[in-house]
């Protein structure tokens, strides 16, 4: 039985790069911040005494906090339309920075993580719907140009951290609140041409979007992509939550050595996010997520027995590899479930961040009771999984 859902018609033929690059430097700095909290885990863990499961409950919280609410902001706004719900997320963000950079406690570090995690929560769903409604029907285009500016972002918070956290404390968080209320301010224009495209689109004659697909093989696709999801974010934990800590046990890093590292790592997901989108326009998203899921397979691999140079080689090569699947995986949900574009937007966010830190947690209780390497030795594996993309229908575009 086919698929059908009530959407309205496409407001603009043409890309609004503007838009775009807007709604790109909004993700920046919203993952930058995101991306800082991670990065200051050796400062907390040394302020606080935590132990690995403490580190991975911060991980935990802040994903919760956000995986939980974003299909629920998704689906409600794809009936009810919020465009200043953007600025309004910030503002959660802007608070947890502020609480964070005054933390006395864990109890207070937890209560900072779980309002920058609600701050995103809101902040992905509706951010995703206004760059395909910019997108000018170059929907992966679109959403690579959103996703490298988040993963830009996440990739400077390790970078700053090192420079203007780690000599100093953290304390010098405070700082980035200026960055929040930028945020906040390009926000509140995004969110007028939005209100904008919303009272054009409101008096026009809704359209009938049709998926051709049975409605089985639609919910054997969209399992399949939460697999990959999970496979793809739960190795990602490893890395943005541990990879300080393995490269200071394994090499003996400094903190600020180890934390140059990630940042390298995570400049490589960003650079590898503009791959899969438009790449994934012009020869079919199923092979841009075989390529990135399976594709990393034989680098992660290898990568708990390799030296340190070695070590930077092949995180460069796996970031930028795996970092080209959520743009193609995200836009071929889309397809899948069209006129539900917030409420997938927020599915698959909310279900990254969540494997995120469900990732955190687990993998901070096996180093634990176990060593940071074994950690690395089993979350090799995961991309494996990419296998089970054998079973996604083909949407390749037809010549």
């Amino acid at each position: 039985m086919a698929i059908s859902e009530t959407q309205q018609t496409p407001p603009a033929a043409r890309t609004s790069f503007g838009i775009l690059g807007a709604i790109s430097l909004s993700h920046l700095l919203n993952d930058m911040i995101q991306s800082l909290l991670l990065a200051i885990y050796p400062l907390l863990q040394a302020d606080f005494s935590l132990s690995f499961v403490q580190i991975g409950l911060i991980t935990l919280t802040f994903q919760i906090a956000s995986s939980l609410l974003q299909p629920v902001v998704g689906y409600w706004t794809d009936k009810h339309p919020m465009p200043w719900s953007l600025p309004i997320g910030m503002c959660f963000t802007l608070s947890g920075l502020v609480l964070l950079a005054l933390a006395g406690s864990f109890g207070t570090v937890l209560i900072a993580a779980a309002l920058v995690g609600t701050g995103s929560s809101v902040f992905h769903p509706e951010s995703s719907r206004v760059a395909r409604m910019a997108s000018g029907g170059r929907h992966g285009l679109a959403q690579s140009i959103f996703q490298v500016g988040g993963n830009f972002g996440s990739s400077l918070g390790p970078l700053l951290a090192a420079v203007i956290i780690a000599p100093y404390g953290k304390g010098n968080v405070a700082w980035f609140v200026l960055a929040a209320l930028l945020a906040i301010i390009v926000l509140l224009q995004v969110s007028r041409w939005y209100a904008a495209q919303h009272r054009v689109n409101k008096g026009k004659k809704s359209v009938s979007v049709m998926n051709p697909l049975p409605r089985n093989k639609v919910v054997l696709a969209v399992c399949v992509l939460l697999i990959l999801i999970f496979s793809k974010y739960f190795y990602m934990a490893s890395i943005s939550s541990y990879f300080t800590f393995y490269l200071m046990h394994k090499f003996d890093l400094s903190v600020q050595n180890a934390q140059m590292h990630l940042f390298i790592f995570l400049f490589a997901v960003a650079a590898g996010t503009v791959v899969g989108g438009p790449l994934g326009d012009k020869i079919g998203r199923k092979y841009v997520i075989w390529g990135s899921i399976l594709g990393v397979a034989p680098f992660t691999l290898v990568l708990p027995y390799a030296t340190l140079f070695w070590t930077g080689i092949l995180t460069v090569i796996i970031g930028f590899v795996l970092a080209s699947a959520f743009s193609a995986i995200l836009v071929y949900a889309q397809e899948l479930l069209p006129g539900r574009i917030g409420m997938v937007s927020g599915l698959f966010f909310g279900f990254a961040f969540g494997m995120g830190g469900l990732g955190a947690a687990v993998l901070g209780l096996i180093a634990d009771h176990t060593s940071i390497d074994l950690v690395y030795k089993i979350c090799a594996f995961l991309p494996l999984l990419g296998i089970l993309t054998i079973f996604l229908p083909d949407n390749r575009p037809e010549a």
